[in-house]
Parts: structure tokens; C-alpha cells; sequence
């Protein structure tokens, strides 16, 4: 099908695609090594001046207007951060760009958090450089043009839900020698990447917190998304468990499942019954514990130990409790 000088906006396995005209999406003058993040593309005849993907980040998201040189309302999420800046065409306004954006975005599975203009976020009379220094942090070398307190320039910032992970943008609209940029920040949520730094799992330490407080979680056993197998690399923890049950022949454990937020309770309260399980039968048909002394529950997220808004947080929901009987 050939699209001609109409703007289109559709969703498609949860990949936003925004084509704002028949030109190609991809322009000439790209940094070396840049591209379009793959949930959202760039404004027609724009090319990407700047670009920068740091692995696991922490980001400040604004969420509401200055107040005193400060952000009234923010969250600091931890992730993959992508920060893409384009160039847009000269014959294009601020505005122009930001509604097309905009658009896309309310016609998509993204949820818009917040909206505000450049002079809303920066009172006016406060260095716009200096505050979204803090909100938009970005090497001095490629600084590639000051946010200030000016009233066409826009912000947005949004949210689109997934399963694999929540990916939030923060998107600035401003102009610079008559020309509109564009600031494309894409926070992807996952857990800091573990195991750089190992402390073996230890039997006593698993005594000592359920003679504390009658349980204690474990999170060295591990299972692909959304299922039930226990996966090789949970040998080290499991025979620690194997050891503690070994050293202390009285103790019985409840193995209680838990798991995040994340889809339907009645599927993850099936998932967390499952892995309680599926735990239960390796510690007893691998390391020779006696069935009688193990039960198996899950309670899915009923019993959370962090908030889930977070993917560190739902990080540390996601695991297994050993509970005294």
C-alpha cells in the first residue's frame, strides 16, 4: 500500500510506528551509529544530530511544573536509557512537531503522564540549562541546544505497559536556529544486571533469618518469564536449602511463590503455586529431601516487599520464601 502526504499512526505487537508523511523515515546527516528506538520513530525528514544508549541508568522523569527551581512532582525510574535528539525540517514549527507527536502518542498503547510548555517548567526567570541539567542529563560535548523558559516549547512525558518490562518517554520540543529539535529520551525498565559481585548462599544465614523471623526469602532460584522450571543456575542456592534441612532435621518449610503485579492475579497466583512446586521437586528428587517436610504454596503478589511501580522493585517481589511450620 503507498501512503501519499497523509499522516498515519498505528500500533502494531505493541510497536508504536508515527509516519507523518510519504518521505523516507530515515534521513541523511545521521550520527555515526544512531537509529530510530524501535517503539517510536522520528518526525519526516528529520536526522538524529546526537545519540546515546547507556545499558542500565537511573532517570529522573518530570511529571509536573517547576516550583522554586524544582520539579514538583517526578519519578526516578531505573533501566536501558536511549537519548536520541533530532533535527527537524526548517519549513516545520515547534508546534507543528510537538501535535504530531502528541497525537500519536494518545492514538497508541502509551499513556500521556504529563504536558507542560518550556516556560510552565522554567517559571520564567530560572536558568532552563541549569534545571533540566537534573532531568536531562547529557554529555557537555554534545549539548545541542539550551531548554529555557520559553512558551512554544513543549514537553511530554508518557508510559506504555508491558509485560516484559514498562518503557517510559520523556520527549522535549524546542527550536534552535529556526529549526525545531526534538529531545527523545526512552527509559526501558529491567533489573540492574546481577552476579558481577557473588556472595555464596549460606545455610547458617538461612537458620539465623527464620529463627529471627520465621522465613526468609531466597533469590538465587530462577525461572524464565512466566514459567515454572526451575533453571540450572539455581543449583548453588538449592543446595544450600538441601544443607539446611540436612543440619536441622526438625525444621519443615512451607515454599512459598511470589511473584509481581504484572498481568492477571489468577494467572500469577497460578505461576506462583507452580514454581513453589516445581521447587519442592528438585530439593526431593534431586538432593534427597524428604517430601513430608515441604509444602507448597503460592500467593502470587498478595505479600509484596517493595512497590511494584518500580522494576526494582517488582525485581524483589519476584522470589521464593522458605517459612518455618
Amino acid at each position: 500500500m503507498r501512503v501519499k502526504n497523509k499522516k498515519v499512526v498505528c500500533l502494531l505487537g505493541g510497536v508504536l510506528l508515527v509516519i507523518l508523511s510519504a518521505s523516507s523515515v530515515f534521513a541523511q546527516g545521521d550520527v555515526e551509529g544512531s537509529k530510530d528506538h524501535p517503539l517510536i520513530s522520528r518526525y519526516a525528514g528529520s536526522y538524529i544530530e546526537a545519540y546515546n544508549v547507556v545499558e542500565w541508568d537511573e532517570y529522573i522523569l518530570p511529571l509536573g511544573k517547576m516550583k522554586d527551581g524544582k520539579l514538583t512532582k517526578s519519578q526516578k525510574i531505573e533501566g536501558k536509557v536511549y537519548k536520541i535528539c533530532y533535527v527537524c525540517p526548517a519549513n516545520h514549527t515547534v508546534l507543528q512537531v510537538a501535535k504530531n507527536y502528541e497525537l500519536a502518542l494518545k492514538n497508541s498503547a502509551f499513556e500521556i503522564l504529563f504536558s507542560g510548555t518550556g516556560q510552565e517548567l522554567s517559571e520564567g526567570d530560572i536558568s532552563g540549562e541549569d534545571i533540566w541539567s537534573k532531568a536531562f542529563p547529557w554529555p557537555r560535548s554534545i549539548d545541542y541546544f539550551e531548554i529555557g523558559p520559553h512558551p512554544k516549547q513543549r514537553h511530554f512525558s508518557a508510559k506504555l505497559s508491558r509485560p516484559e518490562g514498562d518503557v517510559y518517554i520523556s520527549l522535549w520540543i524546542g527550536a534552535w536556529d529556526e529549526r525545531p529539535k526534538v529531545r527523545l529520551d526512552v527509559i526501558e525498565t529491567k533489573p540492574m544486571e546481577t552476579g558481577l559481585v557473588t556472595v555464596a548462599a549460606n545455610a547458617e544465614v538461612f537458620r539465623s533469618d527464620i529463627s529471627k523471623t520465621g522465613h526468609v526469602a531466597i533469590y538465587g532460584i530462577y525461572f524464565d518469564t512466566g514459567k515454572a522450571d526451575v533453571k540450572p543456575e539455581s543449583e548453588p542456592v538449592l543446595k544450600e536449602i538441601a544443607k539446611l534441612l540436612q543440619q536441622n532435621p526438625k525444621l519443615n518449610l512451607y515454599v512459598v511463590g511470589h511473584t509481581d503485579n504484572v498481568g492477571s492475579l489468577d494467572s500469577n497466583m497460578k505461576l506462583s503455586q507452580s514454581r513453589a512446586e516445581a521447587v519442592v521437586k528438585v530439593l526431593v528428587s534431586k538432593y534427597g529431601v524428604d517430601a513430608k517436610r515441604l509444602k507448597s504454596y503460592g500467593v502470587g503478589p498478595l505479600s509484596p516487599v517493595a512497590s511494584n511501580e518500580t522494576e526494582e522493585g517488582r525485581a524483589k517481589n519476584r522470589r521464593v520464601e522458605l517459612v518455618e511450620q
